[in-house]
């Protein structure tokens, strides 16, 4: 072992301490790219492998009913590679251990053959036998849920019939990687599940022989999405044609992406924020290490070592710094990544899905945190390497101070003798104050932002079940009925308010855009599903014109005041001129509503309803949900509740777990940041400490002189801090969410408040730590001249 390697190894070992300190924030640092980023990179391969195998389409097509002759048509269309037909119906499933209804998406599958697009892996039991036609394939997280397994036997509502089926097969399917009930957002697999059936037993059953009611499509790779999704509408709008869309507006693909797109966000921010401190802390600790030893780089000198060693020593330094917190921040990052993954697939349906993390990631990930290193311990380096011998060997010539502001303002006399001396020493070094008020600050703005996110889940789900969605139960029809079946409805004991609705599917168009959405009318007195405009206020529903979320009005560019051209997409189709009467907030889907009376007259048809909001009395609920499965002409039966605990359960899985993280995370910084900046302080300042104990201060007095400087940096850097984590909740607000669900912004005050608590407590920590070394200070060793 060479001289410097010894000198190497005694330094780090002299500055233990600090050496951690930098190491923790570069493990944190490289963990988080190893996790996210590792995690990111697993989800896209598996579901990249997952889409390709099964043949997961580009386009879907659902209609009212065509001739099976029509596929052929389809299938010519230019830029299509491929076309599928099928039947798919959601009904009733008859589950006798649940109160309310559950629901059953029904899909047909070919009878002899498997299907070319969307196809399905089986991972229980076999394929259908085509010719039993009561045996069907159900989905796995349903059957889990349900604790069903092939040969069980499991009874639905099929086209007003109580139908029993034989489960032969458990199954996943691409479109529903991500299951969630209609109008749902969160999975609910006790009571809503994918059952398919063979083509030859379904379609019959709904009057579907040699019809189909949904298409799907491949397309060819130069293939344009929208003059194929315009050549399709043609073709199936005069067989009821339901508007095609695109994958991206697939809802399982399109809650996934969002996941994907928040993961990506998060793996790239983070390593940058964490490397970044680290760079800053390096150059602290180099920049004064070399201060203190300009007499031994002097001597190396002149016993002949050259600059370029002299450098490379001291770039070593932060070399091993980086090295002790990579190697367990990327073994640590890797069983993270293995937990995180295992958390998506609770809820993302894989055939495989495992942590999977690239050896060109963990390369990558290690090369920029030595460069992080290298760039935080350049400008240090080269001051090493360019001090001439002479000059190292002199005594560092004290520095130039001049008066300060505290000084100048006059307010110096009035204030004690420690605060004005914590004040000077602030002033005096203003770039390390600056840097080090940064340093935390990106801590507590760590902070504002994952604890933002919680206010803003939080407003979003109090907005959306306590102020717009305050029906006990949402029914949907199995088909339009009168109003008449409203009086029915109200005559069932506990019912304490009834309101119909009815959903018409509609194509908006202002100039060349176009959305495809569900236009819901809702009764003129509506209390029980209700319009809330962006202020918060409850809105009425209008006598005339169409009311807009407010995501699909700046999607059509239009707004109050503005005319839309509305294609009904049913019935006789019908074209019209509507006002944009109003825009609401809705953090859930786009949607438009007008008035029930108004929508009858824009159908054309007669005044029927698709389903209705119901209020119930508490000790009733049960009572009526038991009613309501008994009838045929209920197709599923929605409980806000249900969706609002199982909305809850995945925050406690999930969500929680990651603001752990964020603090834990944050406090990293904190600690590395305050704790390296009072060690050295406590270096540069060992001589005045001691003198200051000798001439008879306590010791709580030389600890406050200290830390002092440490709590006025900290105060500063938590505003700073409180604002650049309102613009990284700004910016993580405006970039997570997709047509499905927005996040809304919200930061309340908790989330400033617990930040700095959570940065206040970080910094008291490190203030223990000093304080004990500094309890530990031998006086006379201090004291000794070392010139």
């Amino acid at each position: 072992m060479t001289s410097l390697s010894r000198k190497l190894v005694r330094e780090l070992w002299h500055l233990k301490g600090q050496v951690f300190s930098i190491a923790l924030v570069v493990a944190v640092g490289i963990m988080s790219v190893m996790t996210m980023r590792g995690s990111y990179d697993s989800l896209v391969r598996t579901q990249q492998i997952y889409y390709q195998d099964t043949g997961f389409a580009d386009i879907w097509a659902p209609l009212r009913r065509a001739p099976e002759s029509l596929r052929e048509r389809l299938a010519n269309i230019p830029g299509v590679s491929g076309v599928d037909t099928r039947v798919s119906f959601l009904t009733t499933l008859d589950l006798p251990d649940l109160e309310m209804p559950a629901q059953g998406l029904f899909v047909s599958l070919p009878s002899r053959a498997r299907p070319r697009i969307n196809d399905i892996v089986l991972k229980a039991g076999r394929y259908l036998d085509p010719d039993e036609s009561s045996e069907v394939l159900i989905s796995e997280k349903f059957a889990t849920a349900r604790a069903l397994r092939p040969g069980d036997a499991l009874t639905a509502v099929i086209n007003g019939q109580l139908t029993e089926l034989d489960i032969v097969g458990i199954a996943i399917s691409p479109e529903h990687a991500y299951s969630v009930p209609p109008g749902s957002l969160y999975p609910d697999d006790k009571r809503y599940g994918v059952i398919w059936m063979g083509r030859d037993s379904l379609g019959p059953v709904y009057d579907m022989d040699g019809a189909f009611n949904e298409a799907m499509f491949t397309l060819e790779p130069q293939a344009s999405e929208a003059a194929v999704l315009a050549a399709i509408d043609r073709l199936l709008d005069p067989y009821g044609g339901l508007g095609a869309y695109v994958r991206s507006d697939q809802m399982s693909h399109q809650i996934m992406q969002a996941e994907l797109d928040q993961n990506r966000i998060m793996g790239t921010a983070f390593p940058i924020v964490f490397l970044g401190v680290a760079a800053f802390l390096l150059n602290l600790v180099l920049g004064r290490l070399i201060a203190t030893q300009r007499g031994e780089i002097g001597v190396l000198k002149a016993f002949g070592y050259h600059d370029r060693e002299v450098g490379t020593h001291y770039l070593l330094f932060a070399m091993a710094a980086v090295v002790l917190g990579a190697i367990p921040g990327a073994a640590f990052g890797i069983w993270l990544g293995q937990g995180y993954v295992r958390l998506y697939g609770q809820y993302f349906n894989f055939p495989h899905l495992q942590y999977q993390p690239s050896l060109t990631l963990l390369i990558g990930a290690l090369s920029i945190s030595v460069m992080a290193a290298a760039l935080g311990a350049l400008a240090a380096v080269r001051r090493a390497a360019r001090l001439p011998p002479a000059e190292a060997m002199r005594a560092e010539p004290p520095a130039l101070f001049r008066a300060g502001w505290l000084e100048r303002s006059g307010l110096a006399e009035f204030a004690p003798s420690s605060v004005r001396m914590i004040l000077r020493n602030v002033q005096r070094k203003p770039m390390q104050s600056v840097f080090s008020s940064v340093g935390v600050a990106l801590s507590t703005a760590i902070l504002v932002m994952g604890l933002s996110m919680l206010d803003s889940i939080r407003f979003m789900m109090d907005l959306q079940f306590n102020v717009i969605q305050r029906e006990d139960l949402m029914l949907v029809f199995d088909e339009f009925l009168d109003a008449e079946v409203l009086r029915d409805l109200e005559n069932i004991d506990g019912v304490t308010r009834v309101e119909p609705y009815r959903s018409v599917p509609a194509r908006l168009r202002n100039e060349h855009l176009r959305e495809k959405v569900s236009l819901q009318g809702l009764a003129p007195d509506a209390r029980l599903r209700r319009l809330v405009a962006g202020s918060g206020q409850v809105q009425p529903v209008p006598d005339a014109g169409l009311v807009l979320s407010a995501t699909l009005a700046k999607k059509l560019r239009v707004a109050p005041g503005d005319y839309l051209s509305v294609e009904v997409l049913e019935g006789r189709r019908v074209q019209r001129s509507v006002l944009v009467s109003g825009v609401v907030t809705d953090f859930m889907g786009t949607s438009g509503s007008m008035s029930l009376n108004r929508l009858h007259a824009l159908v054309q048809g007669p005044e029927m309803v698709s389903g209705a909001f119901l209020a119930v009395e508490d000790q009733a609920l049960n009572r009526v949900n038991r009613y309501l499965k008994g009838l045929p002409a209920i197709a599923s039966v929605t409980s806000p509740k249900s969706m609002y605990d199982s909305f809850q359960k995945q925050m406690d899985d999930s969500l929680y777990i990651g603001i752990a993280f964020l603090i834990a995370f944050a406090s990293v910084i904190a600690i590395g940041v305050i704790y390296n900046g009072a060690r050295i302080s406590l270096s540069e300042r060992g001589r005045e400490m001691a003198s200051l104990r000798v001439m008879g201060f306590r010791r709580r007095e030389a600890v406050i002189l200290l830390l002092g400087e440490q709590a006025v940096i900290t105060v500063i850097a938590i505003p700073v801090g409180w604002f650049i984590g309102y613009w990284l909740a700004f910016g993580v607000a405006s970039s997570i969410g997709s047509d499905a669900y927005r996040l809304p912004f919200v930061v309340g005050p908790a989330s400033f408040i617990w930040s700095a608590v959570a940065t206040c407590g970080a910094a008291v920590f490190s203030g223990f730590l000093i304080r004990h070394r500094l309890n530990r200070l031998d006086l006379v060793e201090v004291l000794k001249t070392r010139e």
